[in-house]
């Protein structure tokens, strides 16, 4: 069984992690999206909030389950016996921020990376961008999925 580990903190989910989502279900037998938490950042949605967008903008998908994690995402990944990290890539600069993790998480684990580039329609989509159109009253709802707009 192939089974990915698709990290992050989803603060709040938007179309482009949906994208990549989607785009990595038939490649993998199951996928598990961790919420991750880490004490460096100040998120503007709480970890229960953000993992109910999540898990209302999968609740269709039998192949994809979520679950809160803190602490280094190999160590997650060996927890719940995944081999595969998912990332998804929109720009150069994403790809060295990217190149370096995945190198050194082979190293330590073993477990592999697999990047997918976003698609042309959503690669300008950040969860900062989308938290600072939500801060300013701005209209946000073309960017993220349908249950972050409730």
């Amino acid at each position: 069984m192939k089974r990915a580990v698709f990290p992050g903190s989803f603060d709040p989910i938007t179309l482009g992690h949906l994208d990549i989502i989607q785009r990595s279900t038939p490649l993998f037998d199951e996928i598990i999206i961790g919420v991750g938490t880490n004490s460096e950042k100040k998120y503007m949605f709480s970890l229960d909030k953000r993992i109910g967008f999540v898990k209302d903008t999968f609740a269709e998908y039998k192949s994809i389950s979520v679950t809160k994690y803190k602490g280094l995402t190999i160590e997650f990944c060996k927890k719940v016996q995944a081999d595969f990290i998912i990332r998804g890539l929109r720009n150069p600069a994403d790809f060295e921020f990217e190149k370096t993790i995945a190198h050194t998480n082979k190293k330590l684990s073993g477990i592999e990376t697999v990047f997918l580039l976003t698609t042309a329609k959503t690669s300008f989509i950040r969860s900062s961008v989308v938290r600072e159109i939500i801060s300013n009253h701005g209209d946000y709802t073309q960017l993220v999925p349908a249950s972050v707009k409730e």
